[in-house]
Order: C-alpha cells, then sequence, then structure tokens
C-alpha cells in the first residue's frame, strides 16, 4: 500500500502507485483543461513573503511529462524558465568530482568499477595523492568537490573517506581552498552519517540508478547495493544521523524513463513529508559508455529532446531543488537544458581515479574512468562560454558555512528571498577566480559581467558591501560572504 510518510522503501515507492500514475497520466495527456489547471497551480506566485511555488504531485508532473501537444510543451519550457530564474536567477554553481578508488565489491551491470572487471586497474588513492590531486583542482580554480569511491568496507572503510575529507580541507595552496566537500558514497549505517556529518561535509548523493525493484535486483546482481530497501532508505538515515542536505538522482536508461520520474518525485515528496525538508539537490545522469561497459545493451535510453523534457517537469514539479548535469552530456546537450532548471555543473571533471594531478589541461588518463566524459573542456572554457550564454558561474559555498542548510535554506530558497544571499555570493566567488586563475580573454568577459550584474542586488546596503568587497578581492583579500 502507498504511504508517503512510510519509512519501507516499498511502500513510499509503490510499484503500484507508480504504474497507476503512469496510467492516469497516459489517459489524460490530451486533457487540456487539466493540463491548464495544472500549470497555473504550478507558476509562480508574488505573496507578501516573496515569490512562492506550489509545486506539483508525481501524478500532476506525470500528466505534462505524458503530453505531447507540442504547444503544451512549449508553455511547460516558458514556466520552468520562469521557475528556474524566480528561484535561482542565471547562476549556475560550479564543481568538480574527486575519485578516490575504484575498489568495490558489487556487481552493477552498468558501472565498469563491478568486481568481475578484469580490464580496468584498480587504484585507491593515498592521502598524500589526495593532497595532489586536491592542489591540482584548486589550481583550476574549483572550491566545491563531490567525492566519489566505489564500496569496498576493506580497501574503502568509512575511516578511509573520512580521513580523505579532513585532508582536502587541510590544504590551503596560493589563494585555492576547498569549502565544501559533497560526498557522493554507498548508502550506509545512520552512524556512519553521523561520522560523515562531523566531518563538515556538505550534500550526502546517493543515486537510486532505478526505483523500479524488479529491475534493480536485476542490475545489482551481488553485492550489498544488491539490497534495494537498504539503498532506497538511506536517505532516511541520513537525515536522521543529522545530515540536513541529501541528493536524489537516477540514472536514466536503466528502466523506463516515466516510471524513474514518478518515483523520483515519490522519493522528494517522502522526504519532504516524514523530514519537511525535500531533496537539496537532484541529479539526472544517463547511461554513458565506459570499460567494459557498452550502453546500447540497455533499450531504455532517452533522446536529448526527452531529456530536456525531464528536467523542464522536474523544475516545475519541485521548484525550490537544485538541479545537477555532469560532463556525462556534451556541450550541446548542456547548453540546452541550463534554462529549464539546471542549477550546478560540473567543468574541468576528470572520472579516474587520480585524473588530474601531473596531467595538462588536454590529457587526461582514461584507464580507470567510470565512464566517458563528453564535455572535455576545461573550467575555464566552461566558465567563459557560460558568461557568454549571460550565466554567472558561482563558485560559492557561503549557505553552507553560514549553517543555511536544510530547512533553514529551504525557508528561504522556497520563498524566492535566498537569491538575496547567492547573487552577491555568486559575484564575489566569481571575481576570485577572475583574479586568480581566469585567462586574460575570461577575465574581460567576466569583469564586464560583474558590472553589470551587480546592478541587479536590489539591497541598497547589501549592494554597498557588496561593491566594497569586490574592490577588496581585487587588492588581495579572499573569501568574502552574506
Amino acid at each position: 500500500m502507498y504511504n508517503v510518510k512510510s519509512l519501507k522503501a516499498e511502500e513510499f515507492i509503490n510499484h503500484e502507485e507508480i504504474l497507476e500514475t503512469l496510467e492516469y497520466a497516459e489517459q489524460n495527456k490530451h486533457n487540456r483543461e487539466l493540463i491548464e489547471q495544472i500549470l497555473e497551480k504550478a507558476a509562480p506566485k508574488k505573496t507578501g513573503r516573496g515569490v512562492e511555488c506550489a509545486g506539483l504531485t508525481h501524478r500532476e508532473a506525470s500528466v505534462l511529462l505524458a503530453c505531447d501537444i507540442p504547444e503544451m510543451t512549449e508553455r511547460m519550457y516558458e514556466l520552468a524558465r520562469e521557475i528556474k530564474q524566480a528561484f535561482y536567477g542565471n547562476r549556475i554553481v560550479m564543481f568538480a568530482p574527486l575519485y578516490l578508488s575504484n575498489y568495490c565489491v558489487n556487481q552493477c551491470v552498468y558501472c565498469p568499477y563491478h568486481y568481475q572487471n578484469k580490464e580496468i586497474p584498480r587504484k585507491k588513492l593515498t592521502q598524500e595523492e589526495v593532497r595532489q590531486e586536491v592542489i591540482a583542482l584548486q589550481d583550476m580554480g574549483h572550491k566545491r568537490l563531490a567525492i566519489e569511491s566505489g564500496e569496498d568496507p576493506v580497501n574503502n572503510p568509512i575511516e578511509y573517506i573520512l580521513e580523505c575529507i579532513k585532508t582536502i580541507y587541510s590544504i590551503k595552496h596560493k589563494n585555492g581552498d576547498i569549502r565544501r566537500v559533497n560526498v557522493n558514497i554507498a548508502a550506509t549505517t545512520v552512524e556512519n552519517y553521523r561520522k560523515l556529518k562531523d566531518a563538515g561535509i556538505g550534500t550526502y548523493i546517493l543515486f537510486q540508478e532505478t526505483y523500479h525493484k524488479e529491475s534493480y535486483e536485476k542490475l545489482h546482481p551481488a553485492g550489498p547495493k544488491h539490497n534495494y530497501a537498504y539503498h532506497t532508505e538511506a536517505m532516511d538515515r541520513a537525515m536522521d544521523g543529522g545530515i540536513d542536505d541529501v541528493g536524489l538522482g537516477v540514472l536514466f536508461g536503466l528502466d523506463m524513463y516515466k516510471y524513474e520520474f514518478a518515483g523520483l518525485l515519490m522519493h522528494a515528496e517522502h522526504l519532504e513529508a516524514v523530514h519537511g525538508v525535500g531533496p537539496h539537490t537532484i541529479s539526472v545522469p544517463r547511461v554513458k559508455k565506459a570499460s567494459d561497459i557498452d550502453p546500447n545493451v540497455f533499450d531504455n535510453s532517452i533522446d536529448d529532446d526527452t531529456f530536456a523534457k525531464i528536467i523542464a517537469c522536474i523544475r516545475i514539479a519541485v521548484p525550490y531543488t537544485g538541479m545537477i548535469i555532469s560532463t556525462r552530456e556534451n556541450e550541446s546537450c548542456r547548453e540546452k537544458v541550463l534554462g529549464l532548471g539546471v542549477s550546478q555543473i560540473s567543468g574541468g571533471s576528470r572520472t579516474s581515479v587520480g585524473g588530474y594531478a601531473g596531467y595538462s589541461e588536454d590529457e587526461r588518463p582514461h584507464d580507470t574512468e567510470q565512464f566517458d566524459v563528453s564535455d572535455q573542456r576545461s573550467l575555464d572554457e566552461v566558465v567563459k562560454w557560460l558568461m557568454d550564454g549571460g550565466y554567472i558561474p558561482s563558485f560559492c559555498t557561503a549557505c553552507y558555512r553560514e549553517g543555511r542548510t536544510g530547512d533553514r535554506f529551504m525557508s528561504l530558497c522556497k520563498i524566492g528571498q535566498i537569491q538575496n544571499c547567492c547573487h552577491p555570493n555568486a559575484l564575489m566567488t566569481l571575481q576570485e577566480y577572475l583574479e586568480d586563475y581566469a585567462r586574460p580573454e575570461t577575465k574581460a568577459v567576466g569583469e564586464a559581467l560583474i558590472e553589470r550584474e551587480i546592478e541587479n542586488v536590489t539591497n541598497p546596503k547589501v549592494k554597498e558591501i557588496a561593491l566594497k568587497n569586490l574592490e577588496a578581492i581585487k587588492n588581495g583579500q579572499r573569501d568574502f560572504r552574506f
């Protein structure tokens, strides 16, 4: 039986409820009156507190996704753009993945780290190698990392992850420092989540891969990840362990995308109902080629247009969540979806263990990659590309360090007020990047962008402080934040 507040995976992600939802969506995909009502419900409304959005239920959002009326799809895109602007403006948060180890005891059939793969060399970073990787990332200009590791209790125990986090935060190189470490590791215990919280992590990220239980068990035939319930209930344990911000995601292409879409939104509804806080981020990766992995063997792949529509519908349904797209996607795909809801992207990414230190921008090792990187541009190239498109690349980590996490972040985000902090913070962190890392042509574009965007800071006092801080950054000071 479906129960959004249940703590049992098969009740808050209920198979029969998803099937009924998909049937309802199919029956109503040409119901213009209903679709109009859903779009009106989702539209931003100005209130005495700010701008607010009602969001949508998984059933309502599934109707939008199923709808194939071209003019209605265009209205969805327009609404997604409006919501994205209302809550996140034109800021795009930058991050990079850092792969610590590819030792893994699972047998996930879509991942080259599965323990039966003999083609891929196994590697685990020492703390000195972690240090060198972090310095290389700092020298690019990164301030926010997402650490990744295979699941192996012998080679990658929680103590190793905690030691790596401590090492990462300890490194100050020139003007560089990593100010936020997000963690993408296997489902674990409440006790271990408390340890991660105490280590000062930002967001805990865990992709569900697929919400279809039968498919999930076939795709994970052996290893601890085979346990569907333990994996699906991980976010509840993480929040019980004190982690405020969690990030959801599915690997599109493994199962039917409409099923995954409904399950993903049901998970978001569950977190909101039980913990009062929905997902801080939602990621939308697609299956990609890798060592001994051929994405063509999965028969649920989605084209770029469907992918864009999924992103737009997620933005409309869960207006407050950050949305992440990685370098799995190429430049043209990323450009298409930026305005439809994406608020975070990676840049200059390497998906190999030890993929940064000792390599130039044009070099990259492939022997330990988790997936082929489609967008292989340098961070500086991505930053300039974003600015040329009218976006503000943001290296801000202020909310995490000022305690604006969990319900404190969402209370501001849900009324569109978080921009009062995020907009000037984005400009100040961009100024840091321009001073310390940017090529001359990138710096010229960035300074013109900052000069324009500072005029959009509406609070006179905030604007005055921001202008003062921007000048101080030019004179060598660092790390200002609201």
